[in-house]
């Protein structure tokens, strides 16, 4: 079923979710609004969202390092000091490091990436359909949603979880939210890596760094 931009923008407005989050919920529910904002609280987002507006200062900067290769540096943010102290949070915040480390994300999320970056990615994946020969009517959904896979490759919140790959990492945060209690946010990290930008031998870290979590 078609859903309209006109009723993902109401069903935004009246949760505070995310577009693609109320598009996938509309579309669950077959356009009804009701049936899908008590889809979101089922899953917990619309209480996620209302707590993605109160203020998060406090927090934790938390370190990895993954065989002297490479290194994180990552702060997430939370509104008390007790919460930074919680266990839990301690170790989700140590699982973004290693996810940092493993998936090299540029950014925490996509409304960080440039417009301009964004743009020429476009152009990009329309040459591509154009030169497939994809019909006209169906070059905006197939650029969509390869644009959707880019967003996944550079963002933080839009990539697999690297402990569970059925579970983006933006849906993680939003069940540590909700199960805390309160906001929490993803607000910057650094990645090193030796050698990084010199010629040298291709290493797949993050298959290495996959293994390490599950063990």
């Amino acid at each position: 079923m078609a859903i309209s931009a006109a009723l993902v923008k109401e069903l935004r407005e009246r949760t505070g979710v995310g577009m693609m989050d109320c598009k996938k919920a509309l579309q669950e529910t077959e356009g009804n609004i009701e049936e899908a904002i008590e889809l979101l609280r089922e899953k917990g987002l619309s209480k996620a969202a209302k707590k993605a507006s109160r203020v998060a200062a406090e927090g934790l900067v938390d370190s990895y390092i993954h065989g002297g290769r490479i290194g994180v540096l990552i702060e997430v943010n939370t509104e008390t000091d007790f919460v930074a102290k919680n266990e839990n949070f301690q170790e989700f915040v140590h699982d973004m490091a290693m996810q940092v480390a493993a998936a090299n994300p540029k950014y925490v999320s996509k409304e960080d990436v440039p417009e301009e970056e964004v743009q020429k990615e476009k152009e990009i994946l329309i040459h591509q359909v154009i030169n497939e020969g994809k019909p006209e009517h169906v070059a905006e959904k197939i650029v969509e949603g390869r644009l959707g896979k880019f967003f996944e490759q550079i963002c933080l919140l839009e990539q697999p979880f690297i402990k569970d790959p059925s579970v983006k990492v933006k849906d993680l945060l939003n069940e540590q939210i909700t199960t805390i209690g309160e906001n929490i946010k993803i607000r910057r990290f650094e990645r090193f890596e030796v050698g990084e930008g010199l010629e040298k031998k291709e290493e797949d870290f993050a298959e290495e760094v996959a293994k390490q979590m599950k063990n």
